[in-house]
């Protein structure tokens, strides 16, 4: 039995990160343990993107049974337990579903809801106290440093004392415009509110997954999906409606295909002792090209020899650039098609398209070392390897790119490139203006933003310095100074001539603790929510981050 010096936990949210956290927890015997979880709406395991917060019945998930975390039952042995009238509604034949499909996010949903209930009645079999606050929202945390506790305060006034706080809080999306210009959405969700009609255009902001769900809820809700000859076709209800994807630049993302090592290259982090070892070797950092010679290419030279002979000489800014070239040179839509072809061999034959699930694996590794990187790397990272990353491995579904063909075969779907300085503006009479163009319906889908440390929604952990924001250095100071010079007030310096880059969210280290501006550690806080680490975790998300997280936390605890 495992020993503690806290008794009291609480978790703030009830979505799949705190599914993780708390298995972790019901898997350890902790003696006199207690948690309290807080979620704000009525069921556990939805989290925003499973439940009506982030999906209706025309969203499927990006990822297949055999790549979802362990959890207390097997997917593909739940479906078949599923009512069959849940089953017809959304045709799934439970004969016929196994561990390599993709399910409808709602349905999705009420399997990490069981998987949660299974958890709490382990738990009151484990002899560990449970206490769930459905509809209880937190508006602040309050750390007590002296009393060694952290107060948890909700909205209704009601006030906790905690020994331990995990920030489990997902997805948020900062309201910028929505409700004070007609016809401008911050975000797709909840999809209920742009499940409209509309006889006219509608202005799309991006093309990754957040605007394809877009793209489905209005096409469900503006025509109709048929299959001819096998082919999924769209007929518009009305002669004027169109959807306009406006991205930056002109892609669309790649469709899903069969993956080797289901799970990213979870096994591929570098090694902590390795990392100390490089940072010895540099300064304190850890080189960018060095990850992406050794979670990218080593893994390309293992599996795909062939291809490692095309890019064996490249450093990350020139293969990046050539396969952007590729794609930019090719029409978006007829490159979909082609790689939904080749997705469709990839699975049938189970067979990889190696390159792509290295540049996922590179995604994945990259996120635990990516606090050690300089501030010039970071942003080498941001404006040359992300946005291949945000296109390649997006996954889409199959049925996702079916929709976006049919709808584009109907021109009834467009994509525009607006390049770096592309502007979108609230329109007089509403809507947006993007390149002197009026659209009356406007969809911002860039994405779940990584947010500001000024946007933490508990205001006590700003106020009494609890937090502080991530920051990296500079390798060459000069390059500091320049940022500063020219007026970017990212970059700030020290009394030691220092410079460093503000970048998004706040400071955490590995093992997810809070961190103050001191580069104390706090062992009473740890923030699992994602839109508020991505700047030391700049492409963390999904189950595979949930199960990462939560086992460095329960390691550190």
């Amino acid at each position: 039995m495992y020993k503690s010096s806290f008794q009291q936990v609480a978790i703030l949210g009830g979505g799949p990160s705190a599914l993780f956290i708390f298995k972790r927890f019901v898997a350890c015997t902790l003696p006199e343990l207690s948690i309290t979880i807080f979620e704000k709406d009525d069921r556990l395991g939805y989290g925003m993107p499973y439940g009506q917060n982030g999906a209706a019945d025309e969203h499927v998930t990006n990822v297949s049974g055999n790549e979802i975390p362990e959890l207390m039952s097997d997917l593909a042995d739940w479906i078949k337990k599923v009512p069959k009238d849940t089953l017809d509604k959304y045709h799934i034949d439970p004969d016929n579903f196994n561990d390599y499909k993709v399910l409808p996010r709602l349905l999705f949903g009420q399997y990490l809801n069981e998987q949660f209930n299974l958890l709490l009645k382990q738990a009151r079999e484990n002899g560990i106290e449970t206490t769930v606050y459905y509809k209880s929202k937190v508006a602040d945390v309050i750390d007590e440093p002296i009393k060694k506790n952290v107060k948890v305060l909700l909205e209704d006034k009601r006030k906790f004392d905690f020994d331990r706080v995990i920030i489990c809080t997902g997805h948020l999306w900062p309201v910028r415009n929505e409700g004070n210009v007609r016809g401008w959405f911050d975000s797709p969700y909840p999809p209920a509110k742009i499940s409209i009609k509309a006889d006219h255009a509608v202005a799309i902001r991006g093309s990754s997954l957040t605007a394809i769900d877009a793209i489905r809820t209005l096409g469900r809700h503006n025509g109709t999906f048929e299959k001819i000859d096998g082919k999924l076709c769209f007929r518009a209800d009305t002669p004027n409606f169109k959807i306009d994807m406006y991205s930056r630049n002109g892609l669309l993302p790649a469709v899903r295909f069969h993956l080797e090592d289901s799970h990213l290259g979870k096994e591929t982090v570098l090694p902590v002792d390795e990392v100390k070892t490089i940072r010895d070797q540099n300064e304190g950092f850890l080189p960018l090209d060095y990850v992406f010679e050794k979670n990218f290419k080593a893994g390309i030279l293992k599996q795909d020899p062939e291809f490692y002979q095309q890019i064996k000489d490249m450093d990350m800014e020139t293969f990046v650039d050539w396969i952007m070239e590729q794609r930019e040179q090719a029409d978006p839509f007829e490159l979909l098609k082609q790689e939904y072809a080749e997705a469709e061999q990839s699975i049938r034959k189970r067979e990889s398209v190696y390159w792509k699930e290295m540049l996922a694996i590179l995604s994945f590794a990259m996120n635990y070392p990516a606090k050690y990187f300089s501030a010039e790397d970071w942003l080498r990272l941001q404006k040359k390897l992300m946005p291949l990353i945000s296109v390649v491995i997006a996954f889409v579904p199959q049925s996702s790119a079916e929709t976006l063909l049919a709808m584009h075969q109907a021109g009834k779907l467009d994509l525009h490139a607006v390049g770096e300085d592309g502007s979108f503006e609230p329109g007089e009479d509403g809507g947006v203006v993007i390149d002197g163009i009026h659209y009356q319906t406007f969809v911002d889908c860039i994405g779940q933003p990584h947010l500001k440390y000024e946007e933490l929604p508990y205001p006590s952990l700003l106020k009494n310095r609890t937090l502080s924001p991530a920051r990296l250095r500079f390798r060459n100071p000069v390059r500091g100074r320049e940022l500063t010079t020219v007026g970017q007030q990212k970059a700030v310096s020290d009394d030691q001539g220092h410079y460093y880059l503000t970048v998004p969210g706040v400071s955490i280290n590995d093992s997810f603790q809070a961190v103050d501006e001191f580069n104390a550690l706090n062992e009473r806080i740890y923030i699992m929510a994602v839109p508020f680490i991505g700047g030391f975790n700049p492409d963390y998300s999904g189950l595979d981050f949930c199960e990462a997280a939560s086992k460095a936390i329960i390691d550190s605890l």
